[in-house]
Formats: structure tokens, C-alpha cells, sequence
């Protein structure tokens, strides 16, 4: 069973090379796994039409869905502290690159409460 959250935006997803670039300049690698079922380089850029991505963390890998104005992220239900903050980073950067709300049981936060408040790698903890 896995658990995933949901970045909402006003217009339309952000391409995928804003959301690795966001995550590469605070020191985070991520590199393509799969792309849209289909096993893909480490540095693949998916096509903008792409529905599902699988990207590799140094943690763990994160799925994510793609639908017209937003994403999904989801990861294993049984996901270790490091794989949660994995999923909690990607989620931040999705938002951080194309002004979106991150959605949660209480209510939604833009990109920055998002990343005061989630459980983040340390690579990306505000200082």
C-alpha cells in the first residue's frame, strides 16, 4: 500500500527539469528511473507529455503521477524516516518551481510553509 501526496497548481505542472534543477542547486540529487513505464538514463529528460515518472533518491525511489494541474507523489506505505523526507522533498520542490499548493488533511500550504513545516532532508532544511 503506498501513501502519496498532491501538489496542486493554478496553470499547469512545471516541466521536470525546473523541479531537478531546484533540488541539484540546494545539493540534492534525484535521476530519472522510468519514464511513462519505460526504463530511462539517470539523466533523461521525459518528454513534456509524460504521465508517470519513477525518480531515484539517494533514500529511495518516488513515483509521481502527473495529471493536467497537478501531481501525485507517492512512495510506500512502510517508508523509512529518509524515504519520507525524500517524498517530502520532491513534494516541496514541485510546488517551489511552479507556485503550487501542496495538499493535506488540514488545508494547503504554498512551497514555503510546505517546507517549514514538513520532515526534510537535511540538504534542504531552511538554515
Amino acid at each position: 500500500m503506498g501513501m502519496d501526496q498532491t501538489v496542486t497548481f493554478a496553470a499547469t505542472v512545471p516541466a521536470w527539469p525546473v523541479v531537478a534543477e531546484i533540488l541539484h542547486r540546494h545539493g540534492y540529487p534525484i535521476q530519472t528511473r522510468m519514464i511513462d513505464g519505460e526504463l530511462a538514463f539517470p539523466d533523461e529528460v521525459p518528454p513534456e507529455t509524460w504521465r508517470e515518472l519513477r525518480v531515484g533518491t539517494p533514500q529511495g525511489m518516488i513515483t509521481i503521477r502527473r495529471e493536467a494541474d497537478r501531481v501525485t507523489l507517492v512512495t510506500w506505505g512502510n517508508a523509512d524516516a529518509s524515504l519520507s523526507q525524500a517524498w517530502n522533498a520532491l513534494t516541496w520542490a514541485f510546488a517551489a518551481a511552479g507556485g503550487g499548493a501542496v495538499v493535506l488533511p488540514a488545508g494547503t500550504l504554498d512551497a514555503d510553509h510546505y517546507r517549514q513545516s514538513a520532515d526534510l532532508p537535511p540538504a534542504l532544511r531552511e538554515k
